[in-house]
């Protein structure tokens, strides 16, 4: 299982639609979960919390809320692709269907954990569902140049990943590819 994560990002330009292109075409024959990032939704959610000084677990289920309206999007833009929110549902559709697009549940993340901070994004989140589903391998799809030879640490502190992702791969099992939508979408 392959878990690909779509940088939101992606969604100002076609890199999203080559991206999920890539998907349909490159890994149709693989079971696979795409984890959307939140995009300029999750940037107005930073917005408004410098505006309105609202918690941070606020501002966490807000973001969670704006992953949730990019896999309605990418759904639109994909409608053989099915959508689902909590791990036992992706296990349930991935057997029925070989592409889920991920949807996080904000009370299965909450029970789990999730600390509620801007230092985990869906970079993070991505790499907490690959742990949780035992996935082969986790590919992170940004729009940001990638030097393939910095480490992930270097990577965060270039904000490429988030400040978490270090820490939750750190003992990790699956592959970890981080590309450039441009290079990987052409494929």
């Amino acid at each position: 299982m392959i878990i690909i994560k779509l940088g939101g990002s992606l969604s100002y330009s076609d890199a999203l639609v080559n991206s999920l292109n890539a998907v349909e075409k490159n890994y149709q024959r693989r079971a696979v979960v795409i984890v959307p990032g939140g995009g300029a939704f999750a940037d107005q959610v930073r917005l408004a919390q410098q505006h309105w000084q609202f918690d941070d677990t606020t501002a966490h289920h807000m973001a969670l809320l704006s992953m949730q309206q990019m896999a309605l999007m990418f759904k639109g833009l994909k409608p053989d692709f099915a959508i689902a929110r909590t791990v036992s549902a992706i296990q349930d559709r991935l057997n029925r269907q070989k592409t889920v697009i991920w949807s996080p549940d904000i009370v299965e993340l909450d029970n789990a954990g999730i600390a509620a901070s801007w230092d985990i994004t869906s970079d993070s989140l991505a790499a907490w569902l690959a742990n949780t589903i035992s996935a082969t391998e986790l590919i992170l799809v940004k729009s940001a140049a990638i030097d393939t030879n910095f480490s992930l640490q270097q990577l965060a502190e270039q904000n490429i990943v988030d400040k978490a992702f270090c820490a939750l791969v750190a003992q990790s099992a699956f592959k970890i590819q981080i590309v450039n939508a441009q290079s990987w979408g052409l494929r």
